[in-house]
């Protein structure tokens, strides 16, 4: 296997891994002063649920490609879906951007997976 190769079977699970942990970052304000463990606890899971979803979308798509190629986009317009209106227009681009790219690397790593399965 090239270089190039396993950079494209690589990026684009490493990187649903990475922005995975970025959205975790954002559950940390649940950490304030004056809230029980439990509420803590409750509002930590809450808020990493869809880290968790981008975690079973990274297990699903390993070996299925065509599973991140089309899950990726879908939650990105959900999250478009859902949010529309509550946040400026720059952070459905932050949010949105990195899960369309991962999209696109998955259905790259697809369509080679499949092409060198018909040469090989």
């Amino acid at each position: 296997m090239t270089t190039s190769r396993k950079a494209l079977l690589w990026a684009p699970r490493l990187l649903l891994i990475v922005f995975a942990l970025f959205l975790v970052i954002f559950s940390f304000d649940v950490f304030e002063e004056g809230k029980g463990a439990l509420e803590i606890a409750f509002g930590f899971v809450l808020h990493n649920i869809p880290s968790m979803i981008l975690g079973l979308l990274v297990f699903a798509a390993w070996r299925r490609e065509w599973i991140g190629a089309l899950a990726c986009p879908v939650l990105a317009v959900v999250y478009i879906g859902w949010g529309w209106g509550r946040f400026p227009t720059s952070v459905y681009f932050v949010m949105t951007t990195p899960l369309f790219l991962i999209a696109a690397l998955y259905a790259a790593n697809w369509k080679l997976r499949r092409s060198s399965a018909r040469v090989g």
